[in-house]
């Protein structure tokens, strides 16, 4: 346990991984104190965090512990109980976004029931509990049907597209709770991340597209070409409607699909997210920046891009487990491109890092960071 006194407010993060790693720079020059809660001294943000504990965010005696001393508490990720979430607030913490917000984010059905009522575009949808409740869904809506997991899927894991009455007896022979969604033929993913503050101050970034490849996204482009301002507003709008009715505190991550009858919302987020990565060099406020502004109720930053096309590139693991040999030729080879690697062990498939690039020209800024990328990952040349 850390023995030093803060001399700024202290913001504690639920969780330690990538996300709670990229907000110690921004809190260093606001000159605020992090305090992560890890499960381990090895994970992403406990490498770099002075201000480590090690605990179990589903035991609520380690997150009571956690929150002494803390003047406002967020997270990492979205898994710590409901229940506990209250029990923090009841105890006279501030935590935020708070449990009733959050919520929307942790149980499917719960935010599709609420985005419905609002009347935010959503697939049709319908809790199932039987392959015959989802064979009746899909004589309504037809094949291919969506089967979620209603709570804990996260990068494509936790949904199953099935295309047949066989593969729904799959998705539920792992017996997780599951919700049925209608199939969208979109034409492309898209994104928008917003912030909210408690005293309701709001701010939107500008849209992007999210290329996704195995349910992981691997691209982001900011801003989304090819979509009118009209398009870019009502989106911003989506995002910003959903933070207000819902009561998000902090920042709200809503992934769009793009259909030519107009957006429908896929999923929700509420902490900084992966197609947010990019603002880090190419807004003004990055959204680790912006997050901490928001749950600390401080007046938020501009989300202005600092060029005209932005393009991050993740990284995944491969059969690789030491990148940094690599650096050499990726940084010669352009000096301008922006790494960044999370701490973490190298397997296949995992985020491990990302990079970024910013210019003027669509096809030469994307080009700069797949060859990035694509060498770090695998050592070949695009």
């Amino acid at each position: 346990m850390s023995s030093y006194s803060p001399i700024g407010p202290v913001v504690g993060i639920v969780g330690a991984g990538q996300l709670a790693r990229m907000s110690q720079p921004p809190a260093i020059a606001l000159g605020l104190e992090l305090r992560v809660l890890a499960n381990s001294p090895e994970e992403s943000a406990a490498r770099v965090i002075v201000d480590t504990r090690i605990g179990d965010y589903r035991d609520l005696d380690d997150l009571r512990e956690f929150a002494k001393g803390c003047d406002v508490i967020t997270f990492d990720h979205e898994h710590v109980p409901t229940d506990h979430i209250r029990a923090l607030t009841a105890a006279g913490h501030a935590v935020h976004p708070g449990a009733e917000a959050l919520v929307h984010a942790q149980d499917k059905a719960v935010m599709r029931e609420r985005l419905t009522a609002i009347g935010v575009p959503c697939p049709a949808w319908a809790r199932v509990s039987s392959p015959e409740q989802v064979a009746a869904f899909a004589e309504e809506h037809g094949w291919p049907v969506v089967l979620k997991a209603v709570r804990g899927g996260y990068d494509g894991r936790g949904v199953w597209v099935c295309r047949s009455p066989e593969e729904v007896v799959e998705a539920f022979a792992t017996g997780v709770e599951l919700l049925a969604e209608a199939f969208v033929p979109f034409e492309r993913e898209l994104a928008v991340l917003v912030a909210r503050s408690p005293h309701g101050q709001g701010v939107s970034y500008p849209v992007v597209e999210t290329v996704q490849r195995d349910g992981i996204c691997v691209e982001v482009v900011a801003p989304a070409q090819g979509l009118d301002q009209e398009d870019a507003a009502q989106a911003q709008r989506i995002g910003l409607k959903i933070a207000h009715e819902l009561g998000v505190t902090g920042l709200l991550a809503v992934e769009l699909f793009d259909t030519p009858n107009g957006f429908v919302v896929n999923e929700l987020a509420m902490r900084p997210h992966n197609s947010g990565h990019w603002t880090i060099e190419g807004s003004t406020t990055s959204q680790f920046e912006q997050h901490l502004r928001a749950v600390l109720d401080l007046p938020l930053g501009t989300p202005k891009m600092t060029a005209q096309v932005v393009v991050m590139a993740n990284l995944l693991g491969g059969d690789e487990p030491d990148l940094f040999k690599r650096y050499e030729h990726v940084l010669a080879h352009d000096p301008g491109i922006k790494l960044h690697f999370y701490g973490k062990e190298v397997r296949p498939g995992r985020k491990i890092g990302h990079v970024t690039a910013l210019g003027s020209n669509l096809d030469e800024v994307r080009a700069r960071a797949r060859h990035a990328a694509v060498y770090l990952t695998t050592g070949e040349y695009t």
